[in-house]
């Protein structure tokens, strides 16, 4: 019994996060398609649950679902109307590269899908107890992914300053005396 509510969370998590990744490209309101991007995150939350990794959940609800996102839902409300969808109406050459990845990334799972059942991947690494700790996490974060770690926080900083930044460009002076009289 254990094992088939196992499976149905799964299916319930796999399912909430596929349509909650279809729900933020294809939403054209920027503010739901941050909120799919929440419920999208959620949902990974609950697959790393399974595995597991009650830190990495934690850290992806706290983290990317909390902070990052509360900071992408401020600049899409500063942004206000001038945030829908950039590429709207683009090249067709960028509808057909997204077509063909799209369609490579789905042939990759049926062959990974199809190794896996067909018992035709390796046997599983070994992983020590200590995998996935916050203490382990920590000293990879401080030693080894430094770098990384360092230019991830730079590039949040950079694209918070980029939404103050657009936010506050000066309209045009048409619209600023059209709001005087009004």
């Amino acid at each position: 019994m254990g094992d088939v509510l196992v499976w149905l969370i799964w299916f319930l998590a796999a399912g909430g996060l596929l349509a909650s990744g279809a729900a933020v490209v294809s939403v054209s309101n920027p503010f739901y398609s941050a909120l799919a991007l929440i419920a999208n995150l959620a949902s990974l939350a609950v697959l790393y649950l399974l595995l597991s990794a009650e830190f990495l959940a934690a850290a992806q609800v706290l983290v990317y679902a909390g902070s990052v996102m509360v900071m992408f839902l401020f600049v899409v409300a500063y942004l206000g109307g001038r945030a829908d969808a950039p590429w709207a109406g683009g090249p067709p050459l960028l509808r057909t590269a997204a077509l063909v990845a799209a369609i490579a990334l789905l042939v990759e799972v049926v062959v990974v899908l199809g190794l896996a059942w067909g018992d035709n991947l390796s046997d599983p690494a070994e992983i020590s107890a200590a995998f996935g700790s916050p203490g382990a996490i920590g000293e990879l974060f401080l030693t080894d992914h430094l770098l990384a770690f360092e230019i991830t926080s730079i590039v949040l900083l950079v694209a918070a300053v980029g939404g103050v930044i657009l936010g506050t460009t000066p309209r045009r002076r048409g619209e600023n005396e059209h709001r005087r009289e009004a």
